[in-house]
């Protein structure tokens, strides 16, 4: 499923293991990668061409964190989890770094569903999303708890 193809919110009904989303894509470049590293991550193999060059990445990378970041933005989209992606914890890797002209986009599936029992209207959804570049390498490997929704009673759905 793409991000065009779910225009409504979903609610924990609406999912189960097994399904699938794949977002939109967002281009990367050297300035926005000297941007995030400036503002948030302020080391030279962010920064500055040459010191990357010199860097175990051998050329600028953005900073995971800014990977991270585009992740979330992405799945922001994809994902229309009824009152947003709520975040309850997760693991996160980089297997490859991004570079500037990369194209990213996510591709993600649901792993597990968790319904509370101690409150019925909630239930946890175990998201398994991998970001990868136009060369369809993986620059990012989340596993993400996500709180979400019942549909409320009178809800369409």
């Amino acid at each position: 499923m793409s991000n065009t193809d779910a225009k409504q919110s979903l609610y924990l009904e609406d999912l189960y293991v097994g399904r699938r989303f794949k977002s939109g894509e967002h281009a990367v470049d050297a300035p926005q990668i000297n941007a995030f590293a400036a503002a948030f991550d302020p080391q030279p193999f962010h920064l500055d061409e040459a010191a990357a060059a010199k860097s175990p990445f051998r050329g600028l990378a953005a900073s995971g964190w800014h990977t991270a970041a585009l992740t979330m933005k992405l799945n922001v989209a994809s994902l229309p989890i009824a009152g947003g992606v709520l975040g309850l914890g997760g693991d996160l890797a980089w297997p490859a770094p991004v570079r500037p002209g990369d194209v990213l986009h996510v591709e993600s599936e649901v792993v597990e569903m968790i319904p509370s029992r101690s409150r019925p209207d909630r239930g946890v959804v175990v998201v398994r999303s991998e970001t990868r570049n136009g060369r369809g390498e993986v620059v990012q490997l989340t596993t993400m708890k996500l709180l979400v929704s019942r549909r409320p009673v009178g809800t369409p759905g």
